[in-house]
């Protein structure tokens, strides 16, 4: 049969195990695996030395549309999401307004569609006011579950007592994502974020706050029966106990996380290392690896939280939290791949398989005959330098600048079209919202 577009040679990991071999793509899907000689392309590309991974998917960012676009937009964040690999994120509800009805909802699906550069879906935010009907709202069109944040959120996204928390877990059925920090216990030690620089915000922030809320939300998630997913795990104790909830429990870690760790990291880069919960200690950092090499974490996100390099000068603790990170999740790893930190098969686990396994996504993340033909390739032994100039975020920074890395993503392909190849942008922006196993009929 006559195809769009033969992909040959390439190093593929997926349900096979890694093996070269060749994919055919036909409108939006992979059509064929195998050693296809015969098969008469519209174009074909010669991918010999190039690994070929299922399309990366970024579950955690923050794209800032609407209201703070000076920070970042759809375009903005999804234009680096593809230049780094990613072909598909689902994106946060802490907007303006923020993402909590209907209408919220549908007007981002609008503003993303043939805009954003990569697919995507976008969390319902819980609160109070729309307790009640979260049942409802998590099965609208472009919705990809929940999000509840426990501490750290403005207006009526934080939900931080249990009472409210047992409510939402107890309507509703789809997962919910959580930002598990103990609200109480930040607001009684926030004194000790004023007595000197960003280096406290790791003390203020403690481990213990992260640990309680975790604790909290996973008795409510077992009371209920209700699935979680904890987002940015920052501590070796949440991972234990983590271990023993994974009936209802799916693990976040960042390559934040995993890559940086405390005093160094404030000394080196100051508030441009403040994020929620906070880079720790040396002794953490390795606890996570620890938890992700066993198992217990289930997938990668980038928390992608870019600020205008203004406000993050501004003196701590009046500066933001956050940091971009949508560019740069796939090659840090390709980099901790090298090291042998993880395999390229663990890698495609946490960063496709992982994703589309807990939010029963339709047609993506894996690497097969009928799937989407999102394909992420990359060159893993290339060396380089990240750059600002390579650098897509409107922010324009990142922590990670100037710091040099083995492998690199080279080519995004997201339902069949090439939309970056070497650093190159396609002529127009096609996403689309990503569809979900548990919301076909709405």
């Amino acid at each position: 049969m006559a195809i769009d577009i033969l992909i040959k040679n390439a190093i593929c990991v997926s349900h096979n195990g890694t093996e070269a071999t060749d994919v055919a793509i036909k409108d939006d899907i992979v059509v064929a695996i195998g050693h296809l000689d015969e098969v008469d392309a519209v174009e074909t590309i010669d991918a010999r030395g190039l690994h070929l991974m299922p399309g990366v998917i970024d579950t955690q960012v923050h794209f800032r549309e609407p209201g703070a676009e000076a920070k970042e937009d759809l375009e903005s964040g999804s234009r680096a999401a593809v230049m780094g690999g990613v072909t598909a994120v689902f994106e946060m509800p802490n907007t303006k307004p923020s993402t909590t009805t209907a209408k919220a909802l549908k007007d981002k699906v609008k503003r993303g569609t043939n805009r954003m550069w990569c697919d995507f879906a976008f969390y319902m935010g819980a609160s109070k006011r729309n307790a009640k009907n979260l049942h409802k709202l998590e099965r609208l069109p472009g919705c990809c579950g929940i999000k509840i944040f426990m501490g750290s959120s403005t207006g009526d996204l934080l939900v931080a007592d249990d009472q409210t928390l047992a409510d939402i877990l107890s309507n509703g059925t789809r997962r919910i994502a959580i930002h598990a920090e103990d609200e109480y216990r930040l607001n009684e030690r926030k004194h000790l974020a004023e007595v000197g620089g960003v280096e406290l915000h790791p003390v203020w922030r403690d481990a213990e706050s992260a640990y309680k809320a975790t604790d909290r939300i996973l008795e409510l998630a077992r009371r209920t029966g209700r699935r979680i997913h904890v987002l940015h795990v920052t501590t070796e104790n949440e991972m234990a106990l983590l271990a023993a909830y994974k009936d209802v429990a799916s693990v976040e870690v960042t390559p934040q996380h995993l890559t940086l760790s405390g005093p160094d990291c404030y000394t080196e880069l100051g508030s441009y290392a403040q994020m929620n919960p906070p880079i720790r200690g040396e002794n953490e950092r390795i606890g996570l690896w620890k938890a992700l090499s066993v198992g217990i974490v289930d997938v990668l996100g980038s928390d992608h939280a870019p600020h205008e390099k203004e406000m993050k000068a501004l003196p701590y603790p009046k500066s933001p939290s956050g940091m971009p990170g949508v560019q740069t999740l796939l090659p840090l790893m390709l980099d901790q791949v090298n090291k042998g930190m993880l395999s390229m098969e663990r890698l495609v686990d946490l960063t496709s398989a992982g994703p589309a396994r807990l939010f029963n996504i339709a047609g993506k993340g894996r690497l097969a005959v009928g799937y989407d033909a999102d394909l992420t390739i990359v060159d893993l032994k290339r060396k380089w330098t990240i750059e600002e100039d390579w650098l897509q975020s409107k922010c324009g920074w990142s922590p990670f600048t100037g710091k040099q890395l083995v492998g690199k993503p080279v080519g995004t392909f997201i339902r069949g079209k090439k939309v970056m190849w070497d650093g190159e942008l396609a002529d127009e922006a096609t996403g689309q919202p990503i569809r979900f196993q548990d919301t076909l009929n709405g």
